[in-house]
């Protein structure tokens, strides 16, 4: 972990954030997408800022023939992503109540990020797998959002315990993710994002895009 940049550091929270002002806008008709998250939050997680759709797009279009990216979650409102982190923490804690709180802050951030920070409720991060031309989803070493400790560590993106078709799926997704300008959060192979702190401070961006936001009325 120690080459790994954490959405705990203090270097993210220290960029700067010159909201662009982008809408947020609708996913369902120009993705594949799965409804796994609905439930949690209310169809909210179909949302993604315009310049975050359009270079997913660019990637769909860079995936071999067959091969199409498969949409879960984009946008999530703070009073969830604080719900999620909270409640990581806590599990966290109770199995290492020795733990400082920065360390407990630090090893919640592998998996959640810090609701004062997060990509997500930036309406900048997705996350997102791969699935054949029959939307079956393809198979990427783990369940998209195993953690760290119920996956062996497997849920990095990076991992070395995963199999070779897992392997060369992650690859595939990759390398057009990022040729359409995304960042990966590398303890999470699933977690994409554009325009947010961690974006700014991987590419050496002087300021993210994009700053945490609020669904329109009856947007979802």
């Amino acid at each position: 972990m120690s080459e790994i940049i954490l959405m705990s550091d203090a270097k993210v929270a220290a960029v700067p954030v010159e909201e662009c002002g982008e809408r947020l806008v609708e996913v369902r008709g120009a993705l594949l997408i799965d409804d796994r998250q609905q439930q949690a939050s209310g169809a909210a997680q179909f949302q993604l800022r315009q310049g975050v759709l359009d270079r997913l797009l660019d990637a769909q279009a860079l995936l071999p023939d067959g091969i199409r990216l498969l949409f879960v979650e984009g946008y999530r409102p703070p009073a969830l992503q604080r719900r999620y982190f909270e409640k990581y923490s806590a599990g966290l804690r109770a199995q290492h109540p020795e733990w400082s709180d920065d360390r407990l802050r630090s090893a919640a951030s592998r998996y959640v990020s810090p609701p004062e920070i997060a990509p997500h409720s930036a309406g900048a991060a997705v996350d997102l797998t791969l699935a054949d031309a029959d939307g079956r989803e393809l198979d990427l070493g783990t369940a998209m959002n195993a953690n760290p400790e119920d996956s062996a560590g497997a849920c990095y993106t990076h991992a070395d315990n995963i199999g070779a078709e897992a392997h060369a799926h992650r690859e595939i997704l990759g390398k057009a993710l990022s040729e359409a300008g995304l960042v990966n959060y590398p303890t999470e192979w699933w977690h994409w994002s554009y325009g947010d702190r961690y974006w700014a401070l991987t590419t050496g961006a002087p300021a993210a895009l994009y700053g945490p936001a609020e669904l329109d009325a009856g947007s979802s």
